[in-house]
């Protein structure tokens, strides 16, 4: 099922969904299985699959030069995504991403998805490889979502690449898009990452999947700020709960987000990170308790493949 269809066959109750990372290379799939078997019990509506690009590693050869060698630390998204919708019969939402592929990439990504029965799709441009300071699509590669979600609808149109193929079968796909409360870091200003926003909705996005926010306030003047620029599609708010100090110093400077001065200084004053952890879990409770007082359509969790913290703010609020 679409993820519009079952936000519209919720009749205004609160859905439960989560993201999940792909097994490092040489891992097996029943780490992804134990994760997402304690969160069954919140029966999710679908299940996020990460999609992690090529990296770059440069390996010192025997004459001394240095050789280049792309490497994928997590590769397998469709095979879980398949994997999961077998084993569970919920909804598993593959990333797709700009960084990484070609367009002939990217509808051989769809097809696969399609053959597989998968119905939704993330759409991202996705980051900079670690060895480049701003990002640099493929050759014959898009450099922006819109891109990536309008070559989506095109396929959902029944039009592919090779306009030479006659009677192709449409696609059916529904396509989530991320939104930024607190703008992207690339963006000038929170409008002009609001207008960018607008047009991957107008390129065909169904749904908006936010990063994530620890001050509930920065989401509800960003939903605020999207409908008064017209953009009407369901907008589901992503929740990351603390789990470490580190993260205090991590977040905001990788994904320019702020942490609120209560939480900073609660966290700081922190024994260890196992009172962090209960920190991050009862922050996020009280997060989640007003989003739901909100109305928001679905409560999207980061899990990062480990469950137990998001199975405990599960259980405080539905």
């Amino acid at each position: 099922m679409k993820i519009t269809d079952h936000i519209n066959n919720s009749n205004g109750k609160t859905l439960f969904s989560f993201e999940i990372l792909p097994p490092l290379k040489g891992q097996n799939i029943q780490s992804i299985f134990d994760s997402i078997d304690p969160l069954m019990e919140f029966d999710p509506a679908f299940i996020d699959v990460t999609y992690h690009r090529e990296e770059y590693e440069y390996i010192e050869r025997q004459d001394g030069l240095l050789e280049k060698r792309v490497v994928r630390k997590r590769p397998g998204t469709v095979g879980i995504c398949a994997a999961i919708q077998n084993k569970y019969k919920v909804d598993a939402v593959p990333h797709i991403l700009c960084g990484g592929f070609t367009k002939e990439d990217t509808e051989n990504f769809l097809i696969d998805l399609d053959f597989l029965g998968i119905q939704n799709v993330v759409a991202l441009r996705g980051d900079a490889v670690k060895t480049e300071i701003y990002f640099k699509p493929e050759k014959n590669g898009h450099h922006f979502a819109k891109d990536l979600v309008r070559q989506i609808n095109e396929m959902n149109a029944g039009k592919y690449l090779d306009e030479s193929i006659e009677n192709s079968s449409p696609t059916d796909f529904c396509v989530g898009v991320a939104g930024y409360p607190e703008k992207h870091m690339e963006a000038a200003s929170f409008s002009q990452d609001i207008h960018h926003l607008k047009k991957k909705i107008e390129a065909g996005a169904d749904y908006i999947v936010t990063q994530m926010f620890f001050d509930n306030q920065k989401f509800f003047e960003f939903v605020e700020k999207c409908r008064e620029e017209g953009i009407t599609v369901p907008i589901i708010p992503g929740i990351k709960p603390l789990v470490t100090k580190s993260q205090l110093s991590m977040i905001p400077h990788r994904f320019k987000v702020d942490i609120p001065n209560d939480l900073v200084i609660a966290v700081a004053k922190a024994k260890d990170n196992k009172a962090v952890k209960e920190i991050g879990i009862e922050w996020s409770i009280n997060q989640c308790r007003e989003l739901l007082d909100f109305g928001v359509p679905v409560l999207h969790f980061y899990s990062m493949g480990k469950s137990d913290n998001i199975l405990r703010i599960g259980r405080g609020i539905f």
